[in-house]
């Protein structure tokens, strides 16, 4: 074997252990405390979840079909009232037609163009006569016209009446579900918590004010690893801008819920990620603030449910004590949870 060979071997295997000793030093370390991809168990059947999931869903879908209900009533409302207006006007009209012919009497074709005295006369009064005829015809059919439409306003108006009755019906059917759901893991109202602006950015939503279907279709930025809805990605780079930058998994492989759909994130109360003991202090007030700022911004990024320190918010139920099993993971004492629509 030539010289040049056996000198390169060893060459080549001394650099690339160099390189693996300084990618390591250069690599950015993870804290020591932050927990593996997979978040800890969270306590709660499958059914609980399951049901928790649908009482919510049903609440933002229901509150987005009643609010759009309630916004095209009052553009048919602002449209009826400028039909009626409008109406008024050409009554007014019609009415000074009407009058004039019942004091001079119906100028008819015949008699105009009898009293013609000379050709230039005549194709005159016969110009006249047609420019009055349409200009009476015209405020006739307007008058028509606006009568239909302030009608078909009306219909329209008590139409979106009886939706709203619908979809309130279906809001107080979900509280139910809600309140049935969480007597298994709650013992009454909470008391909530302090802190937290309403100022994150609103994501997308459709048209009618409802939220698009999303799937698990981005990269999970958090050391998850995975995939996340672009919804949730919104949530977690809105709460990063204002402020809340500690330690947050997302996406998870395997359980019920939302977190293997890409749709629920925890975030870790400690500095250094999740701790298996309440948190206490800074870490709690970290939490609290966190928690209410999700709350705070539901309807702006789409939040189902927040759970955080023995206590769960929904849209319909507001802040409800809750007990997951006596854990930190599970009572949610060391993280905030976040379950996106």
């Amino acid at each position: 074997m030539p010289r040049t060979r056996l000198i390169r071997r060893p060459l080549l295997a001394l650099l690339a252990a160099a390189a693996l000793l300084l990618g390591a030093g250069l690599a950015p370390s993870r804290p020591a405390l932050a927990a593996p991809p997979n978040a800890p168990n969270e306590g709660g059947s499958k059914q609980l979840r399951e049901a928790l999931e649908a009482a919510a869903k049903g609440h933002i879908e229901a509150k987005a079909r009643l609010d759009n209900s309630k916004r095209r009533q009052s553009a048919l409302t602002g449209q009826l009232k400028q039909l009626e207006l409008r109406l008024v006007e050409l009554t007014a009209q019609v009415g000074e037609v009407a009058a004039q012919s019942y004091r001079l009497g119906r100028l008819t074709p015949v008699s105009a163009l009898l009293a013609s005295s000379d050709p230039n006369s005549f194709l005159q009064r016969a110009a006249e006569l047609d420019v009055m005829a349409q200009r009476d015809n015209k405020r006739l059919r307007d008058l028509n016209e606006a009568k239909a439409e302030a009608g078909r306003a009306k219909v329209a108006i008590d139409t979106e009446v009886r939706e709203q009755r619908k979809q309130l019906a279906i809001l107080a059917k979900k509280k139910r579900d809600a309140e049935i759901a969480l007597a298994k893991v709650s013992s009454g109202s909470g008391a909530g918590f302090s802190g937290g602006s309403g100022s994150a950015k609103p994501a997308p939503r459709n048209s009618d004010g409802s939220w698009p279907s999303e799937s698990c279709s981005v990269n999970d930025p958090t050391p998850a690893d995975g995939c996340i809805t672009p919804r949730t990605l919104h949530m977690l780079q809105q709460a990063k801008a204002a402020g809340y930058k500690r330690y947050v998994s997302c996406h998870r492989s395997g359980g019920g819920g939302e977190h293997p759909k890409g749709r629920a994130c925890d975030f870790a109360a400690a500095t250094g990620g999740f701790e298996d003991r309440s948190a206490t202090g800074g870490d709690k007030a970290y939490g609290d603030s966190l928690a209410s700022y999700l709350k705070n911004n539901a309807s702006k990024l789409g939040v189902m449910y927040v759970i955080w320190y023995r206590q769960i918010w929904m849209p319909n139920t507001g802040w409800r004590s809750y007990s997951g099993g006596g854990s930190p993971a599970a009572d949610h004492t060391n993280h905030v949870h976040v379950s996106m629509y």
